[in-house]
């Protein structure tokens, strides 16, 4: 069980910014800029890669609530940046999908 599993069952407190029937979105506690949300797929996936055999409705559902998370922070207007880092070498942490929302200042590229 992972850490965001443990987040999800509510096992572990989290900061909880947005939750719908897809997703749970919650504050980073290394937060990289103002505003710095993980948002977390209700439906498992480990990594960015297995998309690639998923039901294309599902994802269609998350990348949906993605959006809706930022609109929801107050992003829509200046703009924001949706991250997802992948295996080992992405510096994915965490064997379960999740797309960092990040926004509240300029953010500056290349990111790293």
């Amino acid at each position: 069980m992972t850490l965001f599993d443990k987040i999800l069952a509510k096992e572990i407190p989290a900061n909880i910014a947005f939750e719908d029937e897809t997703v749970l979105a919650f504050h980073d506690i290394s937060p990289q800029a103002p505003i710095h949300v993980l948002v977390i797929p209700k439906h498992k996936w480990m990594r960015f890669a297995d998309f690639a055999s998923a039901d294309p409705s599902k994802i269609g559902d998350y990348i949906g609530a993605v959006a809706r998370v930022a609109k929801h922070l107050g992003l829509d207007d200046n703009g924001y940046r949706v991250v997802f880092n992948n295996g080992r070498d992405g510096q994915q942490t965490v064997d379960y999908i999740h797309a960092h929302i990040l926004g509240g200042r300029r953010l500056s590229w290349p990111p790293g």
